[in-house]
């Protein structure tokens, strides 16, 4: 996969926060050498977060994200803050920009403290040093002219060295041999995008192939088919969520069987929480609140899992009546109190850091939060046997 085609999810999201007319979005260009962010005089040009995925050496492939500013007015300008803030849940770097010839005010403090309690590394950068030089206190502190240029190079540099270590955890790569075989079984309806491959089972082909192992991929439908043809054991196959219970069936029990949003739990969430968190379909009753949260906005098709499928299967499965709520791209809830439980989808549209943030979220709040595939899993029956390649967990269920 070439660096220009790395996924939004797999790039380092690098945030720019500050106050209006600190000089923010002439920043960014100058980083980024585009004209990303509109440059005006006028206080709050930037009116929501805008992201670009891009190149940016040395770090190579990134996000930027240009926010509003953190000291807007009014009832919209409330709303604007609301928002920088919740790209903070995204951002694995964040650069607060300060007027240099103003210095540090209440709202960059304020910032400053939510991203130490967050454990996201920041870098200070004062402005306009070619009219107003402002000296540095830290190692993470910076003067830079966006007009002359001066300083960044440097800060470059920086972001790229607060960039945190390349995590070890793979997809599947890492529970495979050289010449193992996988049989990824991808159903083809109206929700499948035409003429390609949804994102989890692209990066899950790449992260097989990584591992010098080989893939199957086919449908549903021709699954017992595809298994007879093959002369090697399958070392897993794995499925659609919405297809486990028939693939279930359909695979021998000596074949470990998973499904994408199981692999995708472990490999950005944290698949103890969202295993432990699906016990709480066996307690819920009728009008109590359940969150259906996806990562990515897309049409709805007739049929849909998370509008469809899956609250018909939680019925069927409690016997009970709950009220649903659904919620896609940013829009996931800060206050989640009153929810009695969370299915989130796979996840891979989402960075690590922003399925992080929605974890913790939860945790905090003490409400249980599961994913697609393990609550599917878990009321057919089959949770247990899902779980097979993170032995580990299953031993919980």
């Amino acid at each position: 996969m070439s660096l220009n085609n790395t996924p939004s999810g797999e790039r380092p999201h690098i945030g720019f926060f500050g106050k209006r007319n600190a000089g923010k979005s002439s920043l960014v260009n100058a980083v980024t050498g585009q004209q990303l962010a509109i440059v005006s005089h006028v206080a709050g040009t930037t009116t929501d977060p805008v992201t670009k995925a891009m190149e940016l050496l040395p770090l190579g492939p990134v996000v930027i994200i240009d926010t509003p500013g953190i000291d807007d007015e009014g009832e919209l300008g409330k709303l604007r803050v609301e928002k920088s803030y919740q790209a903070l849940a995204k951002t694995d770097i964040a650069v607060v920009v300060v007027d240099g010839s103003v210095g540090l005010t209440e709202p960059e403090k304020e910032l400053i403290e939510k991203l130490k309690k967050r454990e996201t590394p920041y870098i200070v950068v004062y402005t306009k040093s070619d009219i107003s030089a402002h000296p540095t206190k830290s190692e993470n502190e910076i003067c830079v002219s966006a007009k002359t240029g001066e300083g960044i190079h440097q800060l470059k540099e920086m972001i790229a060295a607060a960039k945190r270590e390349e995590k070890e955890v793979r997809i599947i790569g890492d529970k495979l041999n050289e010449g193992d075989m996988v049989v990824l079984v991808v159903p083809i309806d109206k929700a499948a995008p035409k003429g390609r491959l949804i994102l989890p089972q692209q990066q899950t082909i790449r992260d097989i192939l990584d591992s010098h192992a080989m893939c199957v991929v086919t449908q549903d439908d021709k699954l017992i088919q595809t298994l007879q043809m093959l002369n090697v054991k399958p070392k897993f196959v794995i499925c659609d969520s919405q297809v486990f219970a028939k693939v279930s069936k359909d695979t021998p029990e000596d074949i470990s069987l998973t499904s994408f949003s199981i692999l995708f739990a472990n490999y950005k969430g944290n698949l103890r929480q969202a295993v432990q968190g699906v016990k709480a379909l066996d307690s819920i009753n009728d009008n109590d609140e359940v969150l259906i949260a996806e990562g990515c906005t897309h049409h709805r098709q007739c049929g849909d899992i998370g509008t469809v499928k899956l609250p018909a299967l939680i019925k069927r499965f409690t016997g009970k009546e709950p009220n649903f709520t659904w919620t896609s791209g940013t829009e996931f809830r800060d206050d989640l109190t009153k929810y009695k439980l969370v299915i989130h989808c796979g996840g891979c549209m989402l960075n690590e850091t922003e399925m992080q943030s929605r974890l913790s979220t939860a945790k905090v709040q003490g409400v249980p939060m599961t994913n697609y595939g393990i609550a599917i899993a878990y009321m057919n029956g089959i949770l247990k046997r899902s779980l097979s390649p993170f032995p580990s967990i299953s031993d919980i269920v």
